[in-house]
């Protein structure tokens, strides 16, 4: 460890005890403090987990959980320079415990009053070991997760145990997965440092999952998710104290963007035999004191700190000075399997100890007090009954006189019950929303400062000269498909004369392609909840179910409104709702049945990529399976919505939980395998810039000659009215009239020869800007909608439907004829004409009734 300056030191330490925010300079400093200068350091550490713990009720307690642990395989794909943990399948007797193993310990455990059971495991040994790719299909399991899925919920049904999940590196559908069957997940951080996992010799070469990038990507998609996670950093083996300090502001800054770090384990590496680190010394001690009191500073009073207690030999009360509010799992009945070499301390020795440094040991569970407080999104419904029978309602802790018993894990009841304001799709015309906002606006979002960090700088608008719009016109109208993405983004400048010329160009296109009927289709949205926890910061329709506008339809309300749709002309409905907690995987089927049962004719145009990635998450169902089965219940269409921008970065700003771009591509690319034609959509103008949009509309194109499935592509300007992201001054107001004409006529371009069909969105625009889009390419309206709830509660002033003698309105002055279509752009019968023709694409429900002079 390199020294550093006393008059540093002491710098750094009054910094600490005067409350300011450390920097990582600052941070590294303090973690060289011995001695006087220690106490010091532990002294503020204390202080501000003292006033965190009084924060939370809970002052004067430290906390542990009363665990087993299940090693439920111990062969890895990873080759940890000092794992002991990890073994070769000719080393074990099976290549995974049994689940009669595995529920002979939990049965055991929940004999002697543990509640956590806790699963570790190695990463994806199948990847490496065909004995566990074996062993897996013999027993009728497709991955290793497959298999602990199952166990959590057989432990959950059969014990009463509480799943802790510790499976390594996750993908954020695996966290979607696994949410349902397990209260709490984790995987140790252990170290960002890049050098321990690229260079040869180094803890970490040679085991794909310890890529720092990969692991903070970890805790990202938990936080996504809304996992209660918990992780840490392992000290000690050849990472530098700078490296300490990054690993904790990494921790830090994805604790307070998205508010699921339940605990922070600071442990200490402690050499073992038959490992290529055994001739390492041990992790210091005071080493360790410093790091958790630096731990403490940088993550705050609010964040949980951990020390394993069989690791800290007698020095209870050091760890206990440097800021640590709990102790982590503790089993009377198992050992540490991943520090086999270090017994548990008996629980009563552990709360004398603790008393000793004058606080009271108390018993939680594996998900912490604040988030079974908190409950929704925090914690899913299926495991709600199994946590509410250990906890305590007042505290959120262990309750002390409860024992495990194994309680059913099913679907929630109900989900298609009526309830709340379902009758919003008629009263956001009229009465309007409730609020504004939702009233734990500051912080379900997340952050919203550490959002603003995340925010990279948008190139400058207007960087593109005349003559690179002259020369980009050029090129686009001899080789529209052939813009390059610098050509692309300086015609997304193009004004006046320039924007003239772009959407004479993609007129001229669009007339090649579709002649110049403009069309649309009458449906009508039905969206069947707006109950959602996702997260979405664009999104001001997505209602907690407690809220005043929330609302739930049932099954014959949504075959109601079809019915109704149907009598008036309608051929299509379209279907989406909030990612509702309650609602089970297999409630999209119900509904498309329900649909198909009263208008079998009706065409079921039906739920975007993250609701079938939810459904098929619930059912433990592969996409394709799920889609398979989507089709064989009725739907027909997949709407290409939540997509917004297909590019990360700016999908973890606009959105908290919503799904990662490659999984939307997923979603997509697997619907057109299996015969399920989609739309495309692109929603902008928010905190993205035009490049994002040219690589969007471009990566539509490349999926569009892979799979041929679109059938349009829709663009959807951001309305920021009532959107939070807005709200909180981290979005723009919207893309302005000139970008809204420059990228529908852009759109034509790029995707010209690939999608036929560009549709602006009537709800999202004024009709003067409609004219001026479908004179720029635009050959069509989408459709009369006569429900229109989303857009509305963000504050769109365009109504909720349209009939038809409205959309001709619109485009009478533009001199091209008008054509209903159906879905798939064909012609409808003549009785649905007929129909259409007599409601005017509208039922009469919806309609506003003006008042009487």
């Amino acid at each position: 460890m390199s020294l550093v300056s006393d008059s540093a030191l002491r710098r750094a330490l009054a910094r600490a005890r005067d409350g300011k925010a450390l920097d990582v300079t600052e941070a590294t400093v303090l973690l060289h403090a011995r001695g006087e200068h220690l106490d010091a350091l532990l002294e503020h550490a204390s202080r501000v987990r003292d006033a965190g713990l009084r924060a939370a009720g809970r002052e004067g307690i430290i906390t542990y959980s009363k665990k087993v642990f299940i090693p439920l395989t111990r062969l890895c794909r990873d080759r940890c320079g000092y794992c002991t943990f990890a073994t070769a399948p000719h080393k074990s007797p099976a290549p995974f415990l049994s689940p009669d193993e595995v529920l002979e310990i939990a049965r055991q455990g929940a004999a002697m009053g543990c509640k956590e059971a806790l699963f570790t495991l190695g990463d994806r040994p199948e990847d490496r070991w065909h004995q566990a790719r074996s062993w897996l299909d013999a027993h009728g399991y497709d991955d290793t997760l497959s298999y602990v899925r199952a166990m959590a919920i057989r432990v959950l049904e059969e014990t009463g145990l509480l799943p802790h999940l510790n499976p390594g590196v996750l993908s954020w559908r695996d966290l979607q997965r696994l949410k349902p069957v397990a209260p709490s997940m984790g995987m140790m951080l252990e170290t960002t440092s890049r050098r321990l996992f690229e260079e040869k010799g180094e803890a970490h070469y040679g085991s794909p999952d310890k890529d720092p990038a990969v692991r903070l990507r970890v805790l990202e998609d938990a936080g996504r998710t809304n996992v209660p996670f918990t992780t840490g950093i392992l000290i000690g083996i050849g990472e530098t104290v700078e490296d300490r300090a990054e690993s904790l502001f990494a921790i830090r800054r994805v604790a307070r963007e998205y508010g699921g770090i339940q605990e922070v384990i600071v442990q200490n590496f402690r050499a073992k035999p038959d490992t290529a680190m055994r001739g390492l010394p041990d992790a210091d001690l005071e080493e360790l004191a410093a790091t958790i009191a630096v731990a403490r500073l940088v993550l705050g009073p609010r964040v949980r700190i951990q020390a394993p207690p069989n690791l800290v030999d007698s020095e209870y009360e050091l760890m206990i000075r440097a800021g640590i509010d709990d102790w982590g799992g503790v089993s009377p009945l198992t050992p540490d399997h991943v520090n086999p070499e270090r017994p548990w301390p008996q629980i009563s020795l552990l709360a004398s100890r603790t008393a000793e440094a004058g606080f009271a040991l108390r018993e939680r569970l594996t998900i912490y007090p604040e988030y079974v407080l908190a409950g929704e999104p925090w914690l899913d419904p299926r495991v709600s009954a199994h946590v509410a029978a250990l906890a305590d309602p007042a505290t959120g802790l262990a309750r002390e006189d409860a024992a495990p018993r194994g309680l059913p894990w099913q679907e929630p009841d109900g989900g298609f019950a009526s309830s709340g304001r379902v009758d919003l799709h008629v009263e956001v015309d009229t009465s309007g929303r409730t609020h504004d906002r939702r009233d734990d606006f500051d912080h379900v979002y997340g952050d919203w400062d550490a959002l603003r960090d995340r925010l990279t700088p948008a190139p400058a608008a207007g960087t593109g000269t005349p003559s690179d719009v002259r020369e980009a016109l050029r090129r686009a109208a001899a080789d529209p498909a052939g813009l390059t993405d610098a050509e692309a983004v300086a015609l997304l400048q193009a004004d006046g004369d320039a924007l003239d010329e772009l959407a004479a160009i993609a007129d001229d296109l669009r007339r090649q392609t579709v002649g110049d009927d403009v069309t649309y289709v009458v449906n009508r949205n039905i969206n069947f909840t707006n109950v959602c926890y996702t997260g979405c910061r664009f999104c001001a329709f997505a209602q907690r179910r407690t809220d005043a506008d929330a609302y739930t339809l049932s099954l014959d309300q949504v075959a109601d409104r079809a019915q109704e749709a149907w009598e008036a002309g309608a051929t299509e409905v379209c279907m989406q709702g909030g990612i509702h907690p309650d609602l089970p995987g297999t409630a999209y089927f119900d509904l498309a049945r329900a649909v198909k049962a009263r208008t079998p004719g009706m065409h079921v145009h039906a739920y975007s990529p993250m609701e079938v990635i939810n459904g098929a998450s619930r059912t433990d169902m592969s996409i394709q399976a799920w889609l398979e089965a989507a089709r064989e219940a009725g739907v027909d269409s997949l709407p290409g919505t939540a997509a917004e921008i297909l590019d990360d970065d700016v999908r973890w700003v606009l959105t908290k939980g919503k799904l990662p771009a490659r999984e939307w591509v997923e979603v997509i690319t697997t619907a057109h395998k299996v015969g399920i034609p989609t739309t495309s959509t692109m929603m902008y103008g928010h905190v993205d810039n035009h490049l994002h949009w040219v690589r969007h509309i471009k990566l539509i194109r490349r999926i569009q000659e892979e799979t041929g499935g679109f059938s349009e592509f829709v663009l959807l300007p951001f309305v920021h009215t009532s959107a939070p992201i807005y709200l909180a001054g981290v979005a723009r107001p919207g893309p302005t009239a000139q970008e809204n004409r420059a990228v529908h006529a852009l759109a034509r371009i790029l995707l010209h020869g690939a999608i036929k069909n560009i549709q602006c969105s009537w709800v999202k625009l004024r009709d003067d800007l409609c004219r001026q889009v479908l004179q720029g390419g635009v050959n069509d309206l989408g459709g009369t909608l006569m429900e229109e709830t989303i857009s509305r509660m963000a504050g769109s002033e365009n109504g909720s439907y349209k009939t038809i003698s409205e959309l001709r309105e619109m485009v009478e002055v533009t001199g091209r004829p008008v054509r209903q279509r159906t879905t798939e752009y064909g012609t409808p019968t003549q009785e649905r004409l007929d129909a259409s023709r007599a409601s005017d694409g509208v039922c009469k429900s919806v309609r506003r009734v003006l008042p009487m002079a």
